[in-house]
């Protein structure tokens, strides 16, 4: 029985991530209890509140989990947020359409432009990185920037409206009683872990972040993966973008501001080390949840929006410093 226990994935699972687990519960239990949140937390319009709007938080901490395990870190992913989401309401604008039809196919146009953007921005930085020895936070600092300029030159700073159902339904659209988000969130969170833990890349971006001279040695094109990961990576922060424009309706060149901070603590907080060549997406999505019911708790309990960015800023600290305890037990 032990034996089968011990091989049981999902008792594996939770043994790896029982802190994060026992903390996502004890908030949970915490706002189920205290008399301002009693009635509104534990609902299930609430629930599915909190999972649409963490959905695209999911999209960029799964590649940012591949990112960080690489050793390399992504900051532009929010910009890449505003840009693509402002690029896939100006072409659907611009293509218009008096009857639904044409108004759908204006927005997957829009939509496909927006993970294009992401893609492109995503090339930028892996090409960079991969061919030169720029640090990836020097590198994705200065793709940050370029990409909010020409959102804000894009759009002369004002967002582009757009109320077309068609272009509504990815980030506000129902299938039955579930969201569009959160069914796109689990899909993209199974391809993630399949890329992860069943192909030949997952298995490099744990080499290469672990040793990269080692893994060059051993016949791993280290040039190629970290390509690919940051690539990835911007496709999911264009998807990202996608679903935020839908949701609000238009295309906001100042979408996603500190988008980029949320995924880092999700990854962090869900156990990816932050030296590299270690983590997994299941601790991510927890460190997604335990980010979104915080940001959700605090709202709740009518915190103000100030205070909540210390509180956050404290919650990495302390799982910062924990992966540093971690690490120092195992010597690294």
């Amino acid at each position: 029985m032990n034996r089968l226990n011990s091989t049981n994935p999902v008792v594996k699972y939770l043994k790896d991530n029982i802190g994060i687990i026992i903390a996502l519960v004890a908030m949970c239990i915490f706002l189920v209890a205290f008399p301002t949140t009693r009635t509104t937390f534990m609902t299930g319009k609430n629930i599915f509140n909190i999972l649409r709007q963490n959905a695209s938080n999911l999209f960029l901490a799964t590649g940012m989990t591949m990112v960080i395990i690489l050793g390399g870190i992504d900051l532009s992913v929010g910009t890449v947020i505003a840009l693509s989401g402002c690029v896939a309401a100006g072409i659907t604008t611009a293509m218009g359409g008096e009857t639904a039809g044409a108004q759908a196919v204006a927005a997957v146009a829009g939509f496909a432009a927006c993970i294009v953007v992401g893609g492109l921005v995503g090339m930028f930085n892996g090409l960079i990185i991969s061919k030169t020895e720029i640090p990836p936070f020097i590198v994705t600092l200065a793709s940050m920037n370029i990409t909010k300029g020409i959102a804000l030159v894009y759009t002369n700073g004002a967002p582009i409206r757009c109320m077309t159902d068609a272009f509504k339904f990815p980030g506000a659209g129902y299938v039955g009683p579930i969201p569009v988000p959160v069914i796109l969130m689990l899909v993209v969170f199974v391809i993630a872990v399949l890329i992860v833990n069943r192909t030949h890349l997952g298995r490099h971006i744990y080499a290469v972040g672990g040793n990269a001279q080692a893994a060059k040695f051993s016949g791993i094109n280290v040039e190629k993966v970290k390509f690919l990961v940051y690539t990835y990576t911007g496709i999911m922060a264009g998807i990202a973008g996608m679903v935020v424009a839908s949701r609000l309706y238009s295309g906001q060149p100042t979408a996603g501001d500190g988008a980029e901070m949320d995924a880092i603590a999700a990854v962090v907080v869900g156990g990816t080390s932050m030296s590299g060549g270690s983590g997994r997406l299941g601790g991510t999505l927890i460190g997604v949840l335990i980010i979104g019911v915080l940001n959700n708790g605090l709202n709740l309990l009518g915190v103000d929006s100030n205070w909540q960015y210390i509180v956050k800023g404290l919650v990495i600290l302390l799982a910062v410093y924990v992966d540093f305890l971690r690490n120092k037990k195992a010597g690294r």
